[in-house]
């Protein structure tokens, strides 16, 4: 299982990388894609919208099942990874590259540090 040690992770799957300031970026984990298979749409937030730590923000349908995003912070969506509406299966190639979801500017920047480390994310996994 590919879980870069930089990151923060969370129960649900989600990975997040602190960017500059208050803004990150979020995606699905290795062991997400790996587990939904093939991803053939990826349903994303408008840029602009708000988005609540553990609250569905979107959903990824792969040929198996159709699985909700939940976002691992709260805060206002600044970017959008267009990319994924044509390639959604950038999601399984590379999901913590050009799989990235989302960039969000955290409202409650305490929240990150909440997150889970590789190593915890890895035992949860795990159990």
């Amino acid at each position: 299982m590919n879980l870069p040690k930089e990151l923060r992770y969370t129960e649900e799957h989600e990975w997040i990388e602190k960017l500059d300031g208050n803004k990150v970026r979020i995606g699905i984990t290795d062991h997400a894609q790996s587990e939904l298979g093939d991803i053939v749409f990826v349903e994303l937030p408008e840029a602009d919208a708000e988005v609540t730590a553990n609250e569905p923000f979107g959903s990824v349908e792969s040929v198996k099942t159709v699985s909700e995003l939940y976002s691992p912070v709260s805060g206002k969506v600044l970017e959008v990874n267009a990319e994924l509406e044509e390639s959604p299966e950038n999601v399984n190639d590379s999901p913590y590259g050009e799989g990235w979801m989302i960039v969000v500017e955290m409202s409650d920047p305490a929240q990150y540090d909440q997150l889970l480390s590789a190593e915890e994310y890895e035992k949860s996994v795990n159990s």
